[in-house]
């Protein structure tokens, strides 16, 4: 998949995700009104832009929302129609300021319009983190010199799904010479300890957990 990105749509993870919310607000022993959206680096992609309310109401079923959305890494590089509404639950994005992977400030650039349309949104970075910065199976850096990456591109919706290079301005395909290869996954044990207390604090105050 990382060599070939255009194998899968990315929003299809948003449908996923409320697909997911909609059975497990069905099993009997989970409150539907308790339950967060997690995700990371494409997984990410779709928890964060699943709490658009265009995208809220297009695939949630009977009212259900997260009430909160946790992404680790997520690639922030297109701008979408009216992607600034989103839910009032908190918004809490995780980033190394190393990742060479996907861009950390076109997620910066999301933040602050967020914030400036009134969001309940927070980034944290870490230093020295880089992509997959919690998974222990990295602890020896992972170069992928093959991975497809956008991290310097800008993408926008300029019609019902229609994405399209900001700089061109035609349709955005992985062919576009913006489109980049090579880039590494790394753990970094600071950063997981940190990440993994903060989303405790998160999940107990957002789930109302003991």
């Amino acid at each position: 998949m990382g060599n070939d990105q255009a194998q899968l749509g990315r929003l299809a993870q948003v449908l996923d995700s409320y697909r997911a919310l909609e059975l497990l607000a069905k099993h009997p022993r989970i409150d539907g009104g308790r339950i967060a959206a997690m995700g990371f680096s494409r997984g990410g992609q779709g928890v964060l832009y699943a709490m658009m309310k265009r995208f809220q109401k297009m695939h949630s079923t009977g009212g259900l929302a997260f009430v909160t959305s946790i992404p680790f890494y997520p690639e922030c590089d297109t701008a979408f129609i009216d992607d600034e509404n989103v839910t009032d639950a908190p918004i809490r994005i995780f980033h190394g300021i190393a990742d060479d992977y996907v861009s950390l400030p076109r997620c910066r650039s999301y933040v602050e319009r967020l914030r400036r349309a009134g969001k309940n949104v927070e980034l944290t970075e870490y230093a020295g983190a880089q992509h997959v910065f919690d998974g222990v199976q990295f602890k020896a850096p992972l170069k992928l010199p093959d991975a497809q990456t956008t991290r310097n591109c800008r993408l926008e919706e300029i019609a019902d799904g229609i994405v399209v290079n900001s700089q061109t301005k035609q349709r955005f395909t992985y062919n576009d010479p913006c489109v980049e290869r090579g880039a590494t996954v790394a753990y970094q044990e600071e950063a997981h300890k940190a990440s993994l207390q903060a989303v405790g604090e998160i999940l107990r105050a957002n789930l109302k957990l003991n």
